[in-house]
């Protein structure tokens, strides 16, 4: 029977994956999200929580959504928030990953949020730092924020999460995002639809427990929510699709696919959005069933969660 009770904190001082999470510290988290959107939507956004906390956000990849939503988050709870430039960094001079940890562990940190292409490297740098450490995403492995923040998006328009059929489209081979939503979705008992043609997805999906197609319409015949996936060109070595235009032919999801959805499906991308490759603005600028901005919104919610709740660990370890 799933653990229906929620506990007062997290097992763990690092957020690294959401496969280390239970069914019960997901909820936690979603519920101490959802506190904190109210707040987000005040004209006085901030509050003390984190007063006198140091949260440091390094990422050795780009991105703007994760890295200024975390930057808000640690903002509105009061803490002192860095941005570390790794591309003018000590790490483009040749110093290591666990050098830079050591150099960052000796300044105090509390958080650390880290992104970096490859998968495992953050789970590195949490072993070496007295921190707790947030992966903002690690290569193609996964990012844990992302696929709660998606939780909280479902779950507030839906008001649940068990029994959905959830249909991931696109690149899932590259994406963590689906990874970590594969996760969450199975946990939470969502029923999670994989579709993508045979090059985009990773061997043996199966074993994580998804039905896979490789026909959109198919895939997508009663679906509740619907995740678009962007191509990631930039992770691709080779050729993985004919061409874009084809890709949008047999992938995209336009009115004419989403047609056999529920009627009332949710559409969701975690962004950017590449329009007219593996989304049609029609449908993604649809207001009344689409919750992409709603993504964005609720992004800084649960990355408040995340970084309250782990500090709290921190607090009752007796960190710093």
């Amino acid at each position: 029977m799933p653990d229906s009770s929620v506990p007062e904190r997290l097992r763990q001082r690092h957020l690294l994956a959401i496969s280390d999470l239970s069914e019960a510290e997901i909820t936690l988290l979603l519920d101490c999200a959802d506190s904190y959107v109210e707040q987000s939507r005040q004209p006085d956004k901030k509050s003390s929580q984190l007063r006198g906390r140091t949260v440091i956000n390094l990422f050795f990849e780009n991105s703007t959504r994760t890295r200024t939503s975390f930057e808000v988050a640690g903002k509105r709870l009061g803490a002192d928030t860095v941005n570390m430039s790794v591309g003018s960094s000590s790490i483009k001079k040749g110093e290591t990953l666990i050098d830079t940890a050591l150099t960052l562990n000796a300044m105090h940190p509390d958080v650390l949020i880290v992104r970096h292409p490859e998968s495992g490297a953050v789970e590195l740098l949490s072993q070496k730092v007295s921190a707790a450490v947030i992966n903002g995403g690690d290569g193609s492995h996964e990012h844990p924020t992302q696929a709660l923040l998606d939780a909280l998006t479902i779950r507030r328009r839906v008001g649940r999460l068990a029994g959905l059929k959830v249909a991931i489209c696109g690149d899932i081979m590259h994406s963590r995002v689906a990874r970590s939503n594969i996760h969450l979705l199975n946990i939470m008992g969502a029923q999670v639809r994989a579709i993508a043609p045979p090059t985009l997805l990773p061997p043996a999906i199966e074993r994580l427990g998804v039905a896979v197609f490789h026909d959109m319409r198919a895939g997508l015949e009663g679906a509740d929510i619907v995740m678009m996936l962007r191509l990631q060109l930039e992770r691709m070595q080779g050729s993985f699709v004919p061409s874009t235009r084809e890709y949008y032919r047999l992938y995209g999801l336009d009115r004419d696919k989403l047609s056999v959805a529920n009627p009332e499906a949710l559409i969701m991308h975690p962004g950017p959005m590449n329009r007219g490759v593996e989304i049609d603005s029609d449908v993604a600028d649809d207001i009344n069933r689409s919750v992409i901005l709603d993504q964005v919104e609720l992004g800084v919610a649960v990355r408040m969660a995340c970084l309250d709740q782990l500090t709290r660990v921190l607090d009752a370890e007796g960190g710093d």
